[in-house]
């Protein structure tokens, strides 16, 4: 196959469904290509809302973030005037980064190279030498920091747009908000970023992680040593779980968001215990599953506390609402590197024994040094190895479940709602 040289106004697809025999291929090219990545920097973190923090990490007035989004410097900044903003991490005079730390709280930030400094609203309030410039010059504004074109908030999850014509945010989000009230409503004071954070890289395509993130079909065999350690460990198991049957499934949420729900062995902060947490857990969970019933109903609560959900966000989102409850994120920087942000997400006022389970989990399973993660950037670095291997092998297969009404947990429709979605936006259509 050769890879088209033109995309704009492609007629095709780039990918290949055949749905007389239940196939969707994908092109391999596609991790590897600089053209390819180009595009997508254009025609997807350019035009998509991008996840860039959590409310709760900038709680009062002057707290801020600084991080890297869709391949843009950012800082979300919460304003003395109660509004989070995000800010292009720019100084207008001559470029250099206004703000070089990760987080922190300020009434103002200083470009450390000429001394241009900026308020919480991003205006420019002082700046030396102002005899070198004539009257007016800093009038309305003109030289105030960059916002992005697009900021929004939805249920305390802060995204930018660098696209000022992209569709509202809920409207972008569409049919995963429901999965985010879920998440939101764990926490009947709120939810919150907890300390910490985790940072790590991989040399592999960025959409790898995306199509692992929800895949349900490597669990057993990728990460059998992670099973076999919750086999052998007293207590680490739910009493009355059958592997036999973990039901739920996949879905395609429209816009190229995704998700699998199932059922799972481990204990859960909210609300599942099991026997390794002892008595005093018990007790625990019982407490919040007692306060989840009476604010939420029966129904919505034996949801959210005995289901896991794999959320995907496109196209670079990632929540994790199993064992514990994680955002990670993801940044292209080759077409064979890629960079990870991960944070672990709680109920504020959660229970101190709870909350120790739940960063415990945080590390041991999605950790860069637990089970699951060294597992799965094996495995992806392994697939882009792997794809040197052309021109004479050229398509994957992301096919499993087409023959299928109702997809299952471990078929692939969550991996064909991304690509549908990118192929869509690479051919601008």
């Amino acid at each position: 196959m050769n890879r088209p040289t033109e995309f704009v106004g492609l007629p095709d697809s780039l990918i290949r469904v055949d749905r007389a025999r239940c196939e969707f291929l994908v092109p391999r090219y596609a991790f590897r290509d600089q053209d390819v990545l180009d595009r997508e920097r254009q025609q997807i973190f350019s035009k998509c809302w991008l996840y860039v923090g959590h409310a709760s990490e900038v709680p009062n007035p002057g707290d801020f973030v600084s991080r890297k989004v869709g391949g843009r410097q950012v800082i979300m900044w919460h304003g003395e005037d109660g509004t989070i903003r995000v800010l292009l991490n720019t100084c207008t005079h001559r470029g250099a980064l206004v703000c070089r730390e990760k987080k922190g709280s300020a009434k103002r930030l200083t470009c450390a190279y000429h001394g241009w400094t900026y308020d919480t609203r991003g205006q420019m309030v002082e700046q030396p030498g102002k005899d070198g410039f004539p009257p007016g010059f800093f009038d309305n504004g003109v030289k105030d920091m960059h916002a992005a074109p697009r900021y929004d908030e939805y249920r305390g999850f802060v995204f930018a747009c660098f696209d000022a014509n992209a569709v509202p945010l809920t409207d972008y989000l569409g049919g995963v908000t429901e999965y985010f009230d879920i998440v939101a409503d764990q926490g009947a004071a709120g939810m919150e970023v907890t300390s910490g954070g985790q940072e790590y890289s991989m040399r592999a395509n960025w959409k790898l992680l995306y199509e692992n993130s929800a895949d349900g079909y490597h669990a057993i065999t990728a990460h059998a040593s992670y099973f076999d350690y919750l086999a052998a460990t007293v207590g680490t198991f739910r009493e009355d779980f059958d592997p036999t049957n973990v039901g739920g499934g996949g879905r395609d949420l429209g816009n190229g968001h995704a998700v699998i729900e199932y059922q799972a062995p481990w204990g859960r902060p909210v609300a599942q215990w099991v026997p390794q947490w002892g008595e005093s857990g018990r007790v625990a969970i019982n407490q919040v599953r007692e306060e989840l019933t009476r604010r939420l109903g029966e129904e919505r609560a034996v949801r959210t506390a005995d289901w896991n959900r794999n959320i995907l966000i496109f196209p670079n989102m990632v929540i994790n609402d199993i064992m514990g409850l994680t955002i990670r994120t993801f940044q292209p920087v080759t077409t064979g590197y890629l960079e990870v942000s991960a944070w672990s997400l709680a109920p504020k006022g959660e229970n101190e024994e709870l909350r120790a389970w739940r960063q415990y989990n945080f590390l041991e399973f999605l950790g860069p040094a637990g089970f699951a993660t060294p597992d799965d950037v094996e495995m992806l670095e392994l697939c882009q190895q792997g794809y040197e291997n052309m021109p004479e092998v050229e398509w994957n297969d992301i096919s499993k479940g087409m023959n299928k009404e109702i997809n299952s947990g471990d078929d692939e429709i969550q991996m064909r709602a991304f690509w549908i979605e990118w192929d869509k936006r690479m051919r601008g259509a």
